[in-house]
């Protein structure tokens, strides 16, 4: 008899493993409906338009939308496809350790954008970075720096923006980078893990021979009044 092994990522989406109600659900997005508004800024790494890296994410997010429990899953449109790379302020998420210390948390959203561009603004780092896939979960892919030296430049960009916005989040030293495809409605039933981890395992495996290294774009501080769209304001060129 062949017993399939589960990865902890996957456990985590699975109603017997992990009861608890997805945590984004009725604040972030609804289970029927869509997304919620919910205004906040954040800086990410868009993908390429056109790109291989493009097709080939559109692809592996073709797997997950074939899979028979899709419909437990809000899928976020092809055109906000993002690796974060600092999470900005939130109206869902006020509080001391995810704001700048010296700004009230009751200030409103769009001052917070224009206070924290303001900070940023003439903000450079002179390495760049090169992303790839470690792996897959229910939700989308994780990936982190492609080299050891990737991952310690990104862990520098993350340090470097904590210092000149004034905060620094709980999982700031061990953030899992990430792209989502979509957000849990409904937990998944036991009889499903065993081909959603297929399915995992070989999109994470597609990936990483189809697109080694991801073509992203530089990091750009973005606004965004929902998960369907991140306007970019300010772009950060590597001067490498």
């Amino acid at each position: 008899m062949t017993v399939t092994m589960f990865s902890p990522e996957l456990l985590l989406y699975s109603k017997t493993h992990n009861p608890n109600p997805p945590a984004h659900l009725g604040s972030r997005y609804r289970k029927v409906g869509g997304f919620l508004p919910e205004a906040g800024n954040t800086i990410v790494c868009h993908t390429e338009k056109g790109s291989r890296t493009q097709t080939v994410l559109i692809e592996a997010r073709d797997k997950y939308l074939a899979m028979p429990e899709a419909r437990q899953f809000l899928f976020t449109p092809i055109s906000s496809l993002h690796m974060t790379l600092f999470e900005g302020t939130i109206e869902t998420r006020r509080r001391q350790d995810c704001w700048p210390v010296d700004l009230p948390l009751e200030t409103p959203i769009d001052d917070m954008t224009e206070l924290m561009a303001a900070r940023l603004e003439g903000f450079s780092m002179a390495a760049p970075f090169k992303v790839a896939v470690v792996g897959a979960r229910p939700s989308g892919l994780l990936v982190d720096g492609a080299t050891e030296n990737d991952r310690k430049v990104m862990r520098a960009w993350r340090d470097a923006f904590a210092d000149l916005l004034g905060y620094r989040q709980p999982n700031h030293e061990d953030y899992r980078f990430h792209m989502t495809f979509s957000y849990p409605i409904e937990r998944l039933e036991d009889e499903a893990l065993p081909r959603w981890q297929a399915m995992l395992d070989e999109v994470a495996e597609d990936v990483r021979r189809k697109a080694p290294v991801f073509e992203l774009m530089p990091p750009a501080f973005c606004v965004f009044e929902d998960m369907n769209h991140f306007h970019e304001l300010l772009i950060f060129d590597f001067d490498a």
